[in-house]
């Protein structure tokens, strides 16, 4: 068997996927009715999105991801920092007196929380010390922490919501038959360290999650579009010594969800660096992935390797492209060298290394990052927070997809708004409107000799392949067979491969030609 490395690719397209024909009913919400059709799937299927106050904006966000074969949506956990409450906090009043300052409760330390979601009236336990209070727009609350309202020192979270952005999504992803899997709070940052947990906050935050989770609990626990948690503080997929801060944080804080939340998946994103002399080689990532296992606590676990070409941290290529200078847009990370010079390997040697042992109660996904490493002149993308990020192609999207899809079991990508969204005048398409054009095309993940009713040929395997023809290295051949399973497509045809690189293009039966950077040796 020989894998497939990379090539041009000419594609075409497949025949449009068959839609319902009625309307869904009007909803009485005030919102638009849903569209339940998914006419553009594409082979990326989660995206982190932003919770959002207004139920009729989110219901647009979902609709659209859905459109293109989006079935699961992540958020990222708000930060449960440490310290005086600040400019998020001021109109906050209660008792007339600041709401970090309950009376007659002496006051250890004080948490800020700002989120978009609702908490129920269970959320408030402690007579006295526990609030709520609405004020221009907002809604505050201010919780103890101690494990009994008669403690004699108390640890405060205050949260600031704008409105129930958790709820919204979770009932519209209800209604398209999605998946959600809300962010963990963020543990604080070691100061001066941000990449580390603070553990001396371990316990607080321990119990503020088990507040959250049981809220989620109490208002989602029934619904199957609650799919677990999504773990917002992230690490490297390389192995970690035993006293690793984030791997504790991990175990303390995933206990708390095997409690809150039997049978509910975690879902955790580690990153990989493949830049020389500051990140790691592939072989490291096994251990990695092992450890981020092993804080499981006995619930399933998708690890979702970040592929790392959109912050330039692992560039897409095939082996026989390791002398070839990095790609243009991977320049400002690495400077004007070669492949190999700048980096261990590529996004496919680091996602082959760790599908090798996936570990028990784990499935292996990838985070296929959708951005730019900067934004180049006169193309949107994320100006703020920093880093600045730009707006990449579907074409590029699509490499990173060949380079990861054999190994996974899923493909996700951050992030939904703005990088899949914006858009660099009203009348330029966004990526979003690219994909749902251009969703017909081949992408083609893996090639290998296979024998089939004695004769020799090539077997195919990827998206969109069905009808048409494989061609090698300029030997067009007739497709004799295609299957499918629940995830990827193949195609077989007859033919012998007589070079050490032979280009394979995919036509279907549209006629409609793409292109793909994979050969098969």
């Amino acid at each position: 068997m020989h894998r497939i490395l990379w090539l041009v690719v000419a594609a075409a397209f497949v025949a449009s996927l068959v839609v319902p024909e009625t309307e869904p009913p009007a909803t009485d919400d005030g919102c638009p009715p849903r569209d339940l059709r998914v006419p553009a799937p594409y082979a990326v299927t989660g995206y982190w999105v932003i919770p959002r106050a207004d139920p009729c904006v989110t219901r647009r966000m979902v609709e659209a991801i859905h459109s293109i074969g989006g079935d699961t949506l992540i958020t990222f956990g708000p930060r449960f920092a440490a310290g005086r409450p600040g400019p998020d906090f001021a109109a906050c009043r209660m008792d007339g007196r600041p709401c970090a300052e309950p009376p007659g409760v002496r006051v250890r330390r004080v948490y800020t929380y700002v989120t978009s979601e609702e908490f129920g009236d269970d959320l408030l336990r402690c007579p006295g010390i526990d609030r709520r209070a609405e004020a221009e727009g907002r809604v505050f609350y201010r919780l103890s922490l101690a494990r009994t309202c008669t403690a004699r020192e108390h640890d405060l979270v205050l949260i600031s919501t704008d409105g129930d952005g958790i709820g919204h999504l979770i009932r519209e992803a209800a209604a398209y038959g999605m998946t959600v899997y809300p962010g963990l709070p963020a543990a604080p940052q070691r100061p001066g360290k941000p990449w580390e947990p603070d553990l001396a906050h371990t316990a607080a935050l321990d119990a503020f999650t088990a507040r959250v989770l049981a809220g989620y609990r109490a208002r989602f626990g029934s619904l199957a579009a609650f799919g677990g948690v999504y773990q917002s503080f992230e690490l490297a997929a390389r192995g970690r010594s035993e006293r690793d801060p984030i791997i504790s944080l991990y175990a303390a804080q995933h206990a708390v969800v095997a409690d809150a939340l039997p049978g509910k998946r975690i879902v955790v994103s580690p990153y990989i660096d493949a830049r020389r002399g500051r990140g790691f080689p592939p072989s490291q990532v096994p251990a990695g992935i092992a450890d981020i296992a092993g804080t499981r606590a006995g619930l399933p676990m998708a690890i979702a390797v970040q592929d790392g070409r959109g912050t330039g941290k692992v560039p897409v290529h095939g082996p026989h492209e390791a002398g070839a200078a990095v790609a243009a847009r991977l320049r400002p990370v690495v400077g004007a060298v070669t492949n190999a010079e700048a980096y261990y390997g590529s996004t496919a040697d680091y996602l082959e290394a760790a599908a090798r042992r996936v570990p028990d109660g784990v499935e292996l996904w990838v985070n296929i990052e959708g951005f730019e490493p900067t934004p180049a002149p006169g193309e949107c993308g994320r100006v703020d927070p920093q880093p600045p990020r730009g707006r990449t192609t579907k074409a590029r999207l699509d490499q990173q997809i060949m380079a990861t899809a054999s190994h996974v079991s899923k493909i996700i990508s951050y992030g939904w708004d703005p990088f899949f969204t914006c858009q660099a005048r009203y009348d330029t398409p966004s990526l979003a409107d690219d994909i749902a054009a251009g969703w017909r095309q081949p992408i083609i993940v893996a090639a290998h000799r296979k024998e089939l009713n004695g004769r020799a040929g090539v077997q195919v395997e990827g998206y969109n392949l069905r009808g048409g023809t494989l061609d090698f290295g300029g030997t067009r051949v007739a497709q004799e067979w295609y299957g499918r399973t629940s995830r990827l497509e193949s195609a077989w045809a007859p033919y012998v491969p007589t070079s050490p690189w032979t280009p394979i293009t995919a036509t279907n039966s549209a006629g409609e030609s793409s292109t793909s950077p994979y050969v098969m040796r």
